[in-house]
């Protein structure tokens, strides 16, 4: 990662689980569409690519053992140290990229699963990358990005939304990587429905949550959030997170 994102992530790393602490369900809701896109079971060689502090992983580590442990990649060292202390988990301190190039020492030389949740546009190759780690699948291996459409229907500042979709890779070009890499490949989109207080989403907003509001300066953050307050008057807000999920099997 950039110093910019090592930043936020250090920054993050604190808060980043007390930031779901009011969408509970939701946590368990996402788990468990992860777990049934993966098809998993017991003893598989399983990577988190961008693991953060694991919070997601629960519904993973019933499928590993001390012997067969899941794989935690994560590149930002103050979030894989709130990694669970279990031994059916092993982190690595890497990128995604690193995994790739080889720049890291991994347990198994080919993984039966591999997925990321919202890593996938911090690769700065996406192609190369997710192709790269297709490769790495035995054979009947499954992977898995779960990742956000480039336009969004968050309640956040309009220069948020317009750099975010710049940024975002789209799911059809991250399914076509797998397909580039021999797998077969599709994609599913599935929704929650957000309702949150608004002044605890001012809040989550002004402390960045998303790597993309990390880009802007504390100035334009507190001006963003000026702009969503003056936008939103309702003590409550509603809206529709969407999410695709980018599926490839080795045949």
């Amino acid at each position: 990662m950039d110093d910019q994102l090592q930043q936020h992530y250090e920054h993050l790393a604190e808060t980043y689980d007390a930031t779901w602490d009011h969408r509970p369900d939701y946590v368990d809701w996402m788990q468990d569409h992860i777990r049934n896109h993966l098809q998993l079971r017991t003893g598989q060689r399983i990577a988190d690519i961008g693991a953060g502090t694991g919070l997601f992983l629960k519904r993973l580590l019933p499928y590993g053992t001390p012997e067969t442990p899941v794989v935690a990649v994560e590149p930002s060292a103050p979030m894989l140290e709130r990694l669970p202390d279990d031994p059916r988990l092993r982190p690595v301190l890497a990128t995604g990229e690193e995994i790739v190039e080889g720049k890291v020492e991994l347990p198994y030389d080919q993984f039966d699963v591999i997925m990321g949740k919202e890593a996938v546009h911090h690769f700065k190759d996406v192609d190369a990358t997710v192709a790269g780690l297709s490769r790495m699948l035995a054979p009947g291996g499954r992977i898995l990005f779960v990742t956000l459409p480039p336009k969004l229907k968050y309640p956040l500042f309009q220069a948020a939304l317009d750099r975010f979709e710049s940024r975002q890779p789209d799911p059809e070009a991250v399914a076509e990587s797998m397909r580039g890499a021999g797998l077969e490949a599709s994609v599913a989109y599935e929704e929650w429905q957000v309702n949150i207080d608004r002044d605890e989403w001012l809040r989550i907003v002004g402390n960045q949550w998303m790597s993309v509001l990390s880009s802007f300066s504390d100035e334009e953050i507190a001006s963003g959030v000026d702009e969503i307050a003056a936008r939103y008057k309702e003590p409550k807000l509603q809206f529709t997170d969407r999410f695709a999920f980018v599926s490839g099997r080795r045949p």
